[in-house]
């Protein structure tokens, strides 16, 4: 195969400086999941200390076993009036417990005069000392040089002279960052081959990476140009998230990595989770997705009309670059029952259901499938509720209770005291009716707590049921308050988490479609258990 690439992640640090993207705890514990799973080597959790999420995310990862990645801490060279031993900063990287830790410093002379207000002597000491001081303490101890490119056009010599101690630190690989992004492709090549003559001269096995930011919209393509000068080491985001415009995109420089250039990396194996992880990452950021974006975007393998359809129906490669099944997306051709087709198949095979190209019951799925996305489902996040979409179209999905109707009251009656919340709910169980009610922190709160209150003395393992998340979004403000909106709930018992949606212009209503269908597949997955158990 030849030359390894590493690939590392830096969504839950850099991403997260991206304008209205903002990720709990529990968020970035799910992600981190998701990209050990998706193969990514190195993933950046953050900057430990910096914020109650940071602190509580790092806390809970020591005792999380990860399969192939290593966890990363970020930090910065010590404050210069402090020893590395009593460095704060420094003392937070090491209780973070990470296998790897990454620091950055100042590679361009203006910086160290400006931002730091240190002579240039007295930054090269700290970056060489901080890297001592961590060296002997981390498995991998990654340096990240801060704004080398625009510190090298400025002041060659000192940019280098920052790496050398580096280097002298004992950093295991340099990343060479384009920090504001205004680097252009055809300046990237003399530079690398610079600094790969430079530190060949001085004899050292220093792997070199790349870090480029997006604000001239070149970050995929000096990332890929860098990697093909020898560059062994890629940092980036998922959607390329980041701060102003955004970090390398990894979802666009791993397939090109893997197909057009034809390199190793540990996400070659499981590079058809590109397309899922990247939705994941959209939904519990509570962002729209861009369909529009190259592999992982709707619109990446979608063909419209004419020409083009024709010739893709007999050739694909006629209008597609690769084929989308590889990074995990399919085709769409538009106002078309051949769309979703191959999908339905591979989420029917994926859960042990009876469904084949010829059955007349996949035209009906996709057919309700098309009529629900054009409402505003979604299914990325909430693959429990296209489960039971399946299920009921083929006649398999056992009915647990009947709503009857529900009540939810807000009443606030004093303005210095929070609202009360009081939900009535009137569903049946078999030939049992019930009724009852429940109070809560806030309308869906309520509703949750009224309908377990309900159905626990018939179902008593929704006792270990929890609901974990719990997301809005508007999927249109042109009528503002009167828009519809997308509710996903993420649920979880002792065993697994789902996900599960519902769609409704009264955000009740649509809180109460999710959580139904949470109810339903935990009863389903229970009564499926059961089945398998072995009798006495």
């Amino acid at each position: 195969m030849g030359r390894t690439i590493e690939i590392y992640d830096t969504t839950l640090r850099d991403g997260t400086q991206s304008e209205n993207f903002n990720l709990s705890a529990e968020d970035k514990i799910r992600i981190t999941h998701t990209l050990d799973k998706l193969g990514i080597d190195f993933i950046e959790g953050g900057w430990p200390g910096s914020n109650p999420v940071s602190v509580e995310y790092f806390k809970q990862m020591q005792s999380v076993q990860l399969k192939h990645a290593q966890l990363a801490a970020f930090g910065s060279t010590r404050h210069f009036q402090n020893p590395p031993s009593k460095d704060p900063n420094l003392q937070a990287l090491l209780d973070a417990k990470t296998p790897v830790i990454t620091i950055f410093g100042k590679s361009w002379d203006i910086h160290v005069r400006d931002a730091l207000h240190i002579a240039l002597d007295e930054n090269l000491l700290i970056i060489q000392d901080t890297l001592s001081y961590l060296k002997r303490n981390v498995r991998h101890l990654f340096y990240d040089a801060e704004h080398f490119f625009d510190g090298y056009k400025n002041n060659r010599d000192y940019a280098m002279a920052t790496l050398d101690r580096a280097v002298k630190g004992g950093a295991d690989t340099i990343i060479l960052c384009d920090t504001n992004g205004g680097t252009l492709p055809g300046e990237i090549q003399p530079i690398i081959e610079d600094v790969q003559r430079h530190i060949k001269t001085n004899a050292h096995q220093i792997k070199l990476g790349i870090h480029a930011h997006n604000d001239s919209e070149t970050a995929v393509a000096n990332s890929l140009l860098a990697i093909s000068l020898g560059v062994d080491h890629v940092q980036g985001t998922i959607n390329g998230y980041g701060e102003r415009c955004g970090n390398a995109n990894l979802t666009s420089i791993i397939p090109a990595v893997v197909f057009k250039m034809g390199l190793d990396c540990e996400v070659r194996k499981h590079i058809d989770r590109l397309y899922s992880t990247s939705r994941l990452v959209d939904e519990l950021a509570n962002l729209q997705h861009n369909r529009f974006q190259p592999y992982v975007g709707e619109s990446a393998f979608a063909h419209k009309g004419g020409i083009h359809v024709s010739a893709v129906q007999r050739n694909p490669l006629t209008y597609e670059h690769i084929e989308p099944e590889k990074v995990g997306n399919i085709r769409r051709v538009l106002i078309s029952d051949q769309s979703g087709r191959s999908n339905v198949l591979h989420k029917a095979r994926k859960w042990g259901l009876k469904l084949d190209i010829g059955d007349p019951v996949l035209a009906t799925i996709i057919n309700e499938l098309k009529e629900l996305e054009n409402q505003g489902y979604q299914y990325e996040g909430a693959e429990a509720s296209f489960e039971l979409l399946m299920r009921r179209a083929l006649g398999m999905q056992r009915n647990y209770f009947k709503l009857e109707g529900f009540r939810v009251m807000s009443n606030k009656y004093r303005m210095d005291k929070p609202p009360l919340t009081e939900a009535t709910i009137r569903l049946s169980v078999g030939g049992d009716e019930v009724h009852t009610a429940a109070m809560g922190d806030g309308p869906v709160n309520a509703l949750d707590r009224a309908v377990r209150k309900a159905l626990i003395r018939f179902y008593p393992s929704l006792d270990e049921m929890e609901l974990s998340d719990y997301k809005v979004r508007v999927l249109s403000g042109q009528r503002g308050t009167a828009a519809k909106v997308r509710v996903l709930v993420e649920s979880k018992d002792k065993l697994c988490s789902w996900g599960t949606v519902g769609v409704s212009v009264n955000i009740i209503e649509a809180s109460w479609q999710a959580m139904v269908d949470s109810i339903n597949y935990k009863l389903m997955k229970e009564d499926d258990r059961k089945k398998q158990q072995p009798e006495a």
